[in-house]
């Protein structure tokens, strides 16, 4: 039998084949993410998310206090602010971007510099629970306590937004999908919906997550509304590295620009936001004098 060799033409082919990758049509490994730029966030909040709860302030700040699994987990790749106030220069103004995490009611003063904020490029996650189910050491009417309901309904309604409660859910905690933050626990939660109101300037908002998450345009920012705070109570085992998840995904997403947003990039932005948000409050009431905000 004739033993057939290969030609030096075809060895040379088969080589150039192997080295230029095979073939156009091969799987190509995707791109790494992008990295996501560190921010500044304001943290306006009533539940134990930047310090645990103390019986006193002495108390919140021994070293020895543990840190909280929401801002450790922020903190990884961000910058959190507590505020004491959303107005003034020493508010949202000087934030790039802001977490409300069941706030405190918020006076018309900090309703106008958080719109006006927002409008010139302020990017906003919001948690307003209407029933907090989070475990306190606090009694009922102790000040000290997390806000048991959210109260924001005025800027929520001045973004197009309501906020209604369905007290015959079953109560226990369930897992709600989201397209951008993946499953998030929820117990006894909200629904937001679209309410257009005769206020001039609401937002372009979607609705996500069975009506647990609103995205909303508002001028060159947005907002992202969660009808819950669930999320950032405690867990364990993989409920945990779930929630950090999720809530990894939900701050990461303010620092790029929301569909629907006209705002170029988030530097610039957060500059012009907050040169509006220092504005809003040498301009007093305008807005509750105008009826803008109830």
């Amino acid at each position: 039998m004739t033993r057939q060799t290969s030609s030096p033409a075809v060895i040379a082919a088969a080589c150039l084949f192997l080295l230029s990758g095979c073939d156009d049509s091969a799987p190509v490994s995707p791109p790494p993410p992008p990295a996501v730029s560190a921010m500044d966030i304001g943290l306006l909040s009533s539940l134990p998310v930047y310090w645990a709860e103390s019986e006193n302030l002495a108390d919140m700040l021994q070293p020895e206090q543990e840190i909280p699994w929401p801002r450790q987990q922020i903190e990884q790749r961000h910058r959190l602010v507590p505020l004491d106030s959303l107005a003034g220069p020493a508010g949202v103004a000087r934030v790039q971007a802001v977490i409300l995490a069941q706030p405190r009611p918020l006076s018309a003063e900090e309703n106008v510099a958080l719109d006006d904020w927002v409008r010139a490029g302020g990017q906003a996650l919001v948690f307003a629970d209407p029933m907090l189910t989070a475990e306190s050491r606090f009694s009922i009417g102790d000040r000290r306590r997390p806000q048991d309901v959210a109260l924001l309904s005025p800027i929520l309604a001045r973004w197009g937004i309501a906020l209604e409660f369905d007290e015959d859910q079953p109560a226990g905690e369930r897992l709600v999908e989201d397209p951008v933050a993946g499953p998030i626990p929820v117990h006894l939660a909200g629904r937001l919906r679209a309410e257009r109101s005769s206020a001039a300037g609401e937002g372009e908002c979607r609705f996500a997550a069975e009506g647990l998450v609103a995205r909303c345009a508002v001028g060159l920012g947005s907002v992202t509304v969660v009808a819950d705070a669930a999320l950032l109570e405690n867990a364990e085992g993989d409920a945990s590295g779930q929630r950090a998840a999720a809530l990894t995904r939900l701050v990461d997403s303010l620092a790029a620009p929301q569909p629907g947003t006209r705002r170029a990039n988030a530097g610039s932005g957060a500059q012009k936001a907050g040169e509006a948000a220092a504005g809003a409050q040498a301009e007093g009431q305008r807005s509750m004098i105008n009826n803008k905000i109830p």
